[in-house]
């Protein structure tokens, strides 16, 4: 699989002026096909920077590549000159939408054909709002747009999501990256961490009020002991040695 633009043999074009762009989107959509095709080529490295956040999916990039640049035609055929925003910001949902249609529609799960045609209708919606108000509309805009329920509106998205791979990446900085199986808990560790809840509530049980609160304050409201000082009202170096103690004594009875 191609992992670089230049792996993919695609000839490179520099990048258009706004006002090269507006020529060439005038003349294009006059018909001029020259003018079509150099705006597709200028703009062959903006689909390939798109096509990567759908790595993983089983595509090859060369396919995801192609329909990603249908995408790109119908934004220079359906960009309206008046909007008065650049032409990258009409053209990357509609890029990204066209290779979403495609992969669902390929998708190995069937959704009804109802569905399939609400969820369109709710994404047209979402992609004219988003030109007409400038910005992401909000689901009840969408949903008061169609005459349907927020969670109608929901239903229809999130039976028209793609399944995402276990291996897929959540996040990743300069370390290791973490994936979506290392989120998932399965049923014994789920189990396990029950008991440990139960364990551990028994045992706070066992201590004295005013150690039991300094741990709760401390552990799980999250203050300091400058805080709990002030709310228990003793001083700072007695709440320090009250939580030594405290923790001692849960360590001794966890392990008994």
């Amino acid at each position: 699989m191609a992992s670089r633009l230049s792996e993919m043999n695609l000839p490179r074009f520099p990048l258009l002026t706004d006002e090269e762009m507006q020529s060439l989107l005038e003349r294009a959509q006059a018909g001029d096909t020259a003018a079509r095709e150099r705006i597709v080529n200028c703009n062959l490295r903006l689909v390939f920077n798109l096509i990567q956040r759908f790595n993983n999916r089983g595509y090859e990039t060369e396919d995801l590549f192609q329909i990603g640049t249908i995408g790109l035609i119908k934004a220079i055929d359906k960009f309206d000159l008046s909007f008065g925003v650049k032409f990258s910001t009409y053209a990357v949902p509609m890029i990204i939408g066209e290779i979403r249609r495609f992969l669902r529609d390929d998708s190995p799960i069937k959704v009804s054909r109802s569905l399939k045609e609400q969820g369109g209708k709710i994404r047209q919606t979402q992609e004219r709002l988003q030109r007409e108000l400038k910005r992401e509309p909000k689901l009840s805009e969408v949903a008061a747009e169609l005459g349907m329920e927020v969670d109608e509106v929901v239903a229809a998205l999130e039976a028209n999501q793609l399944p995402t791979s276990i291996h897929e990446t959540l996040y990743q900085d300069d370390g290791d990256p973490i994936y979506v199986i290392d989120q998932l808990v399965d049923d014994k560790q789920a189990e396990n961490r029950f008991f440990e809840h139960l364990a551990l509530k028994e045992v706070l049980d066992k201590l004295p009020e005013r150690e039991k609160k300094i741990l709760l304050m401390r552990f799980f409201n999250d203050k300091t002991q400058m805080e709990v000082a002030g709310e228990v009202g003793i001083s700072q170096v007695q709440v320090s040695r009250l939580e030594r103690s405290a923790l001692k004594k849960v360590r001794e009875l966890m392990e008994s």
